[in-house]
């Protein structure tokens, strides 16, 4: 009875992969914008510090393969993230690094938690939405319903629809899955690559891989207007207003 006890009040184990392998090639900057500064330390730095004090576990990094030596002492030790168990490089698009974040986890873990370490402004509260919805639905992602009307365009550039506002959201990450079905999907899609590819249809984040190959239903939670992703110029001067304040 004990046992059995036990292992029902066995807590999920939970992991976040946090990326930060992007050129950021729309920042006109020669310093990728995971590293520009806000307030004296890396935007990178605040997306760790705010998972190392959640209730998330494990944190796996992936970055560029030239840079893990220097996320792993000049921020990963400068700043004491003791969750960070591995440092490891991405690949060419972003889903790639996300299959080798997937690969690196060969610990017991229940539920992942993808993040862009471009967004420094999540937090403990947001962190724990998606773990509580993913619990019950097995994948979630984090957003907020559009503030403008969005108009949809035809290839020729003319508004071919215009969407209910009230049904569109804008999507951020964490996006939070069951480890089971995230690593699926990932196997399936990369297995596909080629005629995903050829077919020109482009995957832009990973609730997008599970809509696609595993038709589980995305629980949309609430994220924070504020959980911006650093990707612009103008990005990094609304992150700083964003600190003073």
């Amino acid at each position: 009875m004990s046992q059995i006890k036990g292992m029902m009040m066995k807590k999920s184990r939970t992991t976040a992969i946090i990326l930060a392998a992007g050129q950021g090639k729309r920042m006109n900057s020669t310093v990728q914008k995971q590293y520009l500064l806000i307030n004296s330390k890396p935007v990178l730095y605040y997306s760790l510090k705010a998972f190392e004090e959640s209730i998330i576990d494990d944190i796996v990094l992936v970055t560029g393969k030239t840079e893990i030596d220097y996320c792993q002492k000049e921020i990963v030790e400068k700043y004491g993230i003791h969750k960070v168990r591995i440092v490891t490089s991405g690949g060419k698009e972003r889903y790639h690094s996300v299959a080798c974040g997937l690969a690196a986890i060969d610990w017991d873990c229940d539920y992942v938690f993808i993040h862009d370490g471009a967004r420094p402004f999540v937090d403990g509260s947001i962190i724990e939405r998606a773990f509580l919805n993913v619990q019950k639905t097995s994948a979630c992602v984090v957003g907020m319903p559009v503030k403008d009307t969005i108009k949809l365009a035809d290839k020729n550039g003319f508004v071919e629809s215009t969407p209910d506002r009230s049904l569109v959201w804008q999507i951020q990450t964490p996006q939070v899955f069951k480890k089971e079905l995230i690593t699926k999907a990932y196997e399936k899609m990369l297995s596909e690559e080629a005629s995903l590819n050829a077919a020109d249809i482009s995957i832009t984040d990973d609730a997008m891989v599970v809509e696609y190959f595993m038709n589980i239903p995305i629980k949309l939670v609430e994220g924070s207007y504020k959980n911006i992703k650093i990707t612009t110029p103008e990005d990094l001067k609304t992150a700083e207003i964003f600190m003073d304040a």
